[in-house]
C-alpha cells in the first residue's frame, strides 16, 4: 500500500507524458499525410484550419519542432519509468521491475506511436485542425533551440560524412527502362509512350529550356484596355500584365477560357504568377504551379529580371506533343531543317541538350543551355550574320538575326566538314 501511494504521482506524470507523446506523434502523421487538395481546403477554411495550412509552409521547421518535443517527452517518460522501476525492485525484486519496464515500453509504443499515428492517417485533415494550435505553440517554444540543432546537424554532415549524398528513391533512367519494357510487354499506345517519355524528360530539363522567351510573348503595362489586344489573343494565350514601372511580368489571365472582357482595367482579372529561377528543373516548377494553382510562371535570371514565362498550356503541349521542342511549339517550324546532306538550319532557342541527344555526341560542359547562350558566351557579344563558332563536334554559322524573333543558325558537323575538305 505504501508503494502504491509513493508511485502514484509518478504514474500520473507518466500518463500525462504518454498523452503528450501521442499528440506529437499524431501531429507528425496528420500534417505530413495531408494531400494537396486537403491543404487547399484548410487554407480556405476557418482560422484554425488556416493555421494548420500555414504551418506546412515551412515543413522542416514543423517537423524539427515536433520531433524535438516528442524526443524530450519520451526521455522524461523513460526517466520516470526508471524511478518507478527502482522502487518496485526494492519491494518486489528484479523480475517485477523488469516486467514494469517491459510494460512501460509496450505502453508507449502502442498508445503513443501506433494508435495516434493510425488515427491521424485515417483522419488527417481533422486531426491537423485539432492540433494546429498546440503545434504552433510547440514550434514557438522550440524556435530558440532549432538553430543550434541545425548547426549540429550541419557540422555532423560536414565533419563525419562530408561525402554523404542521399540516394534517390528512383532514377530517371529507371523510369525510362520501365516505360520501354511496359511498352514491349503491354503494347501501350504510342501516344501514351510519348507522353510518359516527355514527362520523364522534365526531370532533366531546366525551366529555361522549356520556357517561352521574351521575344515570343506580348506583355502589357497597366492600365490595360481591351483595345490594346487589337482584337487578337496574344501568342501565349494569356494576358500577361507587367509591373507598373518595369517590363517584368507580375500577373496573368487566361484569355483562351474568357467568355467576355471589360473595356478597361483588364489587369484586375490577372492572378499573380509564380517566380522561378532559370536553373530550376522544369518538373519542380510544374509541380509548384499545380500545387499553388498558378497557370503562369515567370522565369528570372541571376539579377532577378524576367527572361521568359512558362504557361500550363506550353507545359501540357510539351508533354503530349510528338514534337516537344520549343521550335515546333513556338515557331511552328522544324528544329532541324536539313538544307543539304550534313547541314541543318536551326533556331537559336534550340537546346544544347537536345542537340547532343539528336546526334548522339559527347559535348564539353558549358553553362549556357541553348544555342543562343552558347553564341553569346563564345562571341562575347550579340551574334551577327556571318559569325561562326565551333563547339565540340558542331560548327555554327549565324545566317540571320531578325530584329524580333529567333536567330537562324547553320549547323554542321566538324567531322563531315573535314571529310568534305
Amino acid at each position: 500500500m505504501d508503494l502504491i501511494t509513493a508511485i502514484t504521482p509518478w504514474l500520473i506524470f507518466m500518463a500525462a507524458l504518454l498523452a503528450l507523446s501521442g499528440i506529437f506523434s499524431a501531429a507528425e502523421a496528420a500534417f505530413f499525410y495531408l494531400k494537396v487538395e486537403d491543404r487547399r481546403k484548410l487554407a480556405a477554411g476557418g482560422k484554425t484550419q488556416q493555421i494548420a495550412a500555414q504551418l506546412l509552409n515551412d515543413p522542416d521547421r514543423l517537423l524539427s519542432a515536433v520531433l524535438f518535443w516528442n524526443l524530450v517527452v519520451n526521455v522524461l517518460y523513460f526517466s520516470l519509468a526508471s524511478v518507478v522501476g527502482i522502487r518496485i525492485e526494492k519491494e518486489f525484486g528484479g523480475a517485477a521491475a523488469a516486467g514494469f519496464a517491459g510494460g512501460s515500453l509496450m505502453m508507449i509504443i502502442f498508445s503513443s506511436e501506433m494508435l495516434p499515428k493510425s488515427l491521424a492517417v485515417l483522419r488527417a485533415p481533422g486531426i491537423a485542425t485539432l492540433l494546429a494550435i498546440p503545434a504552433a505553440i510547440a514550434i514557438r517554444l522550440a524556435d530558440p533551440i532549432l538553430p543550434m540543432l541545425r548547426l549540429v546537424i550541419t557540422l555532423s554532415r560536414r565533419l563525419i560524412w562530408p561525402g554523404f549524398k542521399p540516394e534517390p528513391y528512383l532514377q530517371v533512367s529507371d523510369l525510362e527502362r520501365a516505360i520501354q519494357f511496359s511498352t514491349e510487354n503491354a503494347a501501350l499506345l504510342e501516344q501514351e509512350q510519348v507522353a510518359l517519355q516527355n514527362i520523364v524528360s522534365l526531370s532533366d530539363l531546366t525551366v529555361n529550356e522549356l520556357m517561352r522567351p521574351r521575344r515570343q510573348y506580348r506583355s502589357f503595362r497597366p492600365p490595360v484596355m481591351r483595345a490594346d489586344l487589337d482584337g487578337e489573343v496574344p501568342p501565349s494565350g494569356y494576358l500577361l500584365v507587367t509591373e507598373p514601372d518595369s517590363e517584368d511580368v507580375a500577373g496573368a489571365f487566361n484569355l483562351m477560357t474568357a467568355t467576355e472582357l471589360p473595356e478597361e482595367n483588364l489587369e484586375r482579372l490577372a492572378s499573380p504568377v509564380l517566380y522561378a529561377p532559370w536553373c530550376t528543373k522544369a518538373s519542380v516548377v510544374l509541380q509548384q504551379m499545380i500545387t499553388r494553382q498558378r497557370e503562369v510562371a515567370a522565369i528570372v535570371n541571376e539579377l532577378g529580371e524576367v527572361i521568359g514565362v512558362l504557361t500550363l498550356s506550353d507545359a501540357a503541349e510539351a508533354i503530349f506533343s510528338y514534337h516537344s521542342g520549343r521550335s515546333e511549339r513556338l515557331l511552328h517550324r522544324q528544329t532541324f531543317e536539313e538544307v543539304e546532306p550534313g547541314v541543318w538550319l536551326i533556331p537559336g532557342m534550340t537546346s544544347l541538350r537536345r542537340l547532343a541527344k539528336r546526334f548522339g555526341a559527347d559535348v564539353p560542359p558549358i553553362r549556357p543551355t541553348t544555342v543562343n547562350g552558347l553564341l553569346h558566351e563564345e562571341l562575347e557579344q550579340l551574334p551577327e550574320p556571318g559569325d561562326e563558332v565551333s563547339w565540340g563536334p558542331f560548327h555554327f554559322h549565324v545566317v540571320s538575326v531578325p530584329q524580333r524573333g529567333q536567330p537562324i543558325v547553320r549547323l554542321s558537323l566538324i567531322q563531315n566538314e573535314e571529310e568534305s575538305t
